[in-house]
């Protein structure tokens, strides 16, 4: 069997299973955010009475991140929603915006975008904020209502998204029916050069495959040169298989995998304890691809879909409007600092907006000294538009007021985010171009689409 089926057998309680097979499996985590845990509450409560306890509240996380710092009233709304319930139920992993537990959220426009509006526990977006709490283990099943969940395979777990209605089931009984996907294997070897990133290796995977070429299929990811590869690279990896249309990716399980759930679940007290999975020796793929990673450039998914794959160099400087980093794929820690490498000490030439994934990620880029200024004010002095109020801001476009939101038509933005179909970050007569932090550093600063290895020292 591969990973994923391995994983899904066992939470079966099968000893084989195969690709096609639909079993139900037992779920280890559920996971649900302001967008779509109120949809998710009403679905629970409508089937299983209005007084119906979930079926084991330190299963279920709830973590605002999407529609949070924006004035719009019924999106501070929704937030009181999942506070309501978690206190109705008694659930433990409530990352609130706010510390008054009986409070009411609501974003204070005359503060602006830019300062922190958030309480001690709020925990930035959830894909990134799952594993850093201690909720991602090796092994387990965790079921999200985002199609990005699929990122926490970079964990060695099953993780795929789920709708409302699926979602208010597994809340009431903790199990769910699944169809055992195809397996498609991508065997990584060598390591990645200067300038090239994780982005670069599933962008120029999602080209090979095109935008449907995975359709309801795990995306398996071993071979020797997963080693090199850091966590922040797998998750960003795994972020984007739906972007192929997969069901779920998945790496190896190795040391430094151990290394980080092991830090993170000592760190916030979450369960320990997991089982991870390896690969039988006769495993068999739908798939199979050699992706040689020393052989990777910078490349650019261009719009209107992530299929569209050019390098840099071959996008001929197309001119751009506006640049930004951030969201599950590309705020993280690691993707701040390849980007912050190649704007220290110049400056950007269009507007260009920076929004970290966590409030731990925030505190990282504002203590963190090179020389004599932090990593966060050399950003600051080129011109980036750093917000404070970690999240997932114009990655999906949301309210009109939201950070870094393309309210105009015509506009060409090339994001270090994970989707780009029309309407995405705003307008639908914008056009979005998904790169690698890097190549979006290089092409802030030149306002057109520029090949990183162009600034590499």
């Amino acid at each position: 069997m591969t990973l994923t089926e391995k994983i899904l057998a066992r939470a079966a309680g099968k000893a084989h299973v195969e690709a096609g097979d639909n079993i139900w499996v037992k779920t280890d985590v559920l996971m649900t955010h302001d967008v779509c845990g109120p949809g998710t509450i009403g679905v629970f409560k409508r089937e299983f009475g209005q007084t119906a306890k979930v079926w084991d509240k330190d299963r279920v996380v709830i973590i605002p991140d999407h529609y949070i710092f924006t004035a719009d009233s019924k999106s501070n709304r929704n937030v009181d929603i999942l506070r309501d319930f978690v206190r109705e139920q008694s659930l433990p992993y409530f990352y609130d915006v706010i510390d008054d537990p009986n409070g009411n959220w609501a974003f204070d426009a005359t503060k602006g975008n830019l300062k922190r509006q958030y309480g001690s526990r709020y925990a930035g977006v959830c894909h990134t904020a799952l594993p850093a709490k201690g909720h991602t283990r090796p092994g387990e099943i965790l079921f999200g209502t985002d199609s990005h969940t699929c990122m926490a395979g970079a964990f060695n777990q099953f993780a795929t998204g789920i709708g409302n209605t699926d979602a208010g089931f597994v809340m009431g009984t903790g199990k769910l029916l699944i169809k055992v996907p195809e397996t498609m294997r991508f065997r990584l070897e060598g390591k990645l050069q200067p300038g090239v990133m994780a982005k670069d290796v599933i962008l120029h995977v999602i080209g090979e495959i095109g935008f449907d070429g995975a359709t309801y299929r795990a995306l398996q990811f071993d071979g020797p040169g997963v080693v090199s590869l850091s966590m922040d690279d797998r998750m960003t990896i795994a972020n984007m298989a739906i972007e192929a249309g997969g069901k779920n990716a998945i790496f190896e399980f190795d040391a430094r995998t151990a290394e980080y759930v092991d830090a993170r679940t000592r760190l916030n007290g979450t369960k320990s304890s997991y089982e991870p999975v390896e690969a039988d020796k006769n495993q068999t793929f739908v798939y199979d691809l050699v992706v040689n990673l020393d052989k990777l450039e910078p490349t650019v998914a261009c719009h209107p879909d992530p299929g569209q794959r050019k390098t840099a160099k071959q996008m001929n400087g197309m001119k751009l409007d506006r640049a930004y980093i951030g969201s599950c794929t590309g705020g993280k820690t690691s993707d701040f600092i390849e980007f912050a490498r190649i704007v220290k000490g110049r400056h950007v030439v269009i507007d260009t907006f920076g929004v970290p994934a966590t409030p731990e990620i925030v505190r990282d880029l504002q203590t963190t000294y090179w020389g004599d200024k932090t990593i966060w004010q050399h950003m600051m002095d080129a011109g980036v538009q750093m917000t404070e109020n970690a999240g997932c801001a114009a990655c999906l476009g949301g309210p009109v007021d939201t950070f870094g939101r393309m309210n105009k038509g015509g506009l060409k933005c090339i994001s270090a985010t994970n989707r780009n179909f029309p309407g995405r970050m705003g307008s639908k007569e914008s056009e979005v171009y998904l790169a690698s932090p890097a190549t979006v550093a290089a092409s802030a600063l030149t306002g057109r689409v520029t090949d990183p290895r162009e600034y590499w020292s």
